[in-house]
């Protein structure tokens, strides 16, 4: 199909492809990962090397109050009598482990806790986590930019006070919609009186940074909805707005019962429509665009935490939900969707001794092709670019000898922005809008083959 959409800045005729297929927030995803030979994947040997002077933290804590209909992240709905307790000192074996590994001269420029939901810990169960993050690790939180994940729900007044005490920088709020009605089709039960008292309460505690996220192509969803949830979202002047395209998965909530299909064309004119919408409606607002789905308020103070996504080499995943990922080697623990497995793995997390937290156990050995891939991938899906000469610097090629089919098809399709060249490799507004499009035919072929390969859990 082609797709032709109108804007007051733009008419573009798109080329016939899918604008909405994979979410690339990594490079590789995790379904390409596999087991590792436990003699082959000592995390001393793995960290041995590699530059540790500013490393990334993260914390994954995969417990949620409900799970969205949307949602295909490594997390389970509630936690019975002990299993916090349990994960968090299992947690603590992991960063004695991790700390043993990394050796003397440690140190961390950045840390975030995401999931799942950080905010399901009860307050002095945040204390705790604080800690192992700065006794366990060595972490100065109060120095150093943390981003914490929350709900409407869980951000109560007592958590939003020990995470601003402990240093907290910025507070991502998943709201995806003020429409309660909208809210309810995605499997998200909350009133939007109960979400405008939760973001009174970030206001309150004095993190400095708020980010909201908001989901378009929801069922029944109309402009006019989606601008009702912007403005509700905008009236309480965000430093950043996420705005994120619904995908239906299997296993999923949505994914078992109802929602559109991958796919769908009338779907995809929608949501391609709500993305224009929403970005023109922003970058009126004063918002910078930063990628696809990141905006940022263009007076927003700078905290220093604003490269936060935790994709780059010298990043440290605790938790059984978190990847690690060395200059050689991308590492987690096993990954599954579906609740009965998500569940199984915690349950086995929980009972490893630190000695089986010793080595890496699920991953992806990087070679050169796969670096030049991932630069490319991550440089190019910002809105700003990538400077050609940066990846001269560190490949010795330019990006047109080692990609020159992938980008002379951007390039027909209008995906690149020509006035930018030839000292800066950038995305077109409709090429960022083509982002899960894109994206996805970087990957090589020895991550689609395993990608595909993978047994869904």
């Amino acid at each position: 199909m082609t797709i032709t959409e109108t804007t007051s800045t733009e008419a573009v005729a798109l080329p016939a492809v899918r604008p909405y297929q994979h979410y690339v927030y990594a490079y590789p995803h995790k379904t390409a990962y596999r087991p590792l030979s436990r003699e082959h994947a000592s995390l001393r040997a793995l960290w041995a090397d590699e530059p540790k002077t500013a490393l990334s933290l993260y914390f994954h804590i995969p417990f949620c109050e409900v799970r969205c209909g949307f949602c295909n992240l490594f997390t389970r709905i509630g936690a019975p009598d002990g299993l916090t307790t349990a994960y968090l000192d299992a947690l603590e074996r992991q960063a004695a482990a991790v700390r043993e590994a990394l050796g003397d001269g440690a140190r961390f420029a950045n840390a975030a806790f995401g999931g799942g939901t950080p905010t399901f810990l009860e307050a002095a169960e945040l204390e705790r986590l604080c800690d192992l993050a700065e006794r366990g690790l060595g972490a100065d939180l109060t120095a150093i930019p943390l981003s914490v994940e929350a709900s409407p729900a869980t951000a109560t007044a007592d958590r939003l006070t020990v995470l601003a005490a402990r240093g907290t920088t910025r507070l991502s709020l998943g709201v995806q919609s003020f429409v309660d009605a909208e809210a309810r089709t995605a499997v998200r039960p909350q009133r939007r009186a109960d979400v405008e008292a939760a973001l009174a309460r970030i206001r309150d505690s004095g993190i400095p940074v708020l980010n909201i996220d908001l989901i378009y192509g929801i069922g029944g969803q109309t402009e006019e909805s989606w601008r009702r949830s912007l403005d509700a979202a905008l009236a309480w002047r965000p430093e950043e707005l996420y705005l994120y395209p619904l995908y239906v998965r299997p296993l999923t909530g949505l994914g078992r019962h109802r929602g559109p299909a991958l796919g769908d064309a009338e779907w995809d004119e929608q949501r391609l429509r709500l993305y224009r919408h929403g970005r023109d409606h922003l970058l009126a607002h004063g918002y910078a665009q930063v990628s696809m789905r990141m905006f940022r308020r263009a007076d927003a103070p700078t905290t220093g935490g604003e490269d936060y996504a935790c994709q780059t080499d010298g990043m440290i995943g605790l938790g059984c939900g978190a990847r690690s990922y060395t200059s050689g080697l991308h590492y987690s623990f096993d990954y599954a969707v579906d609740m009965h497995r998500i569940r199984g793995i915690i349950d086995d997390y929980t009972a490893r001794t630190a000695e089986d937290f010793r080595h890496a156990d699920f991953g992806w050995e990087m070679n050169e092709e796969e670096s030049r891939r991932r630069h490319l991938l991550q440089s190019l899906l910002q809105a700003e670019g990538m400077p050609v000469a940066d990846y001269r610097a560190r490949f010795g090629t330019a990006p047109g000898d080692d990609f020159a089919a992938e980008l002379d098809r951007f390039g027909d399709r209008g995906w690149l922005d020509d006035s930018a060249a030839p000292e800066r490799l950038r995305l077109s507004p409709e090429g960022l809008a083509h982002s899960d499009a894109l994206g996805p035919e970087l990957f090589s072929a020895a991550v689609r083959e395993r990608m595909a390969a993978y047994e869904l859990k």
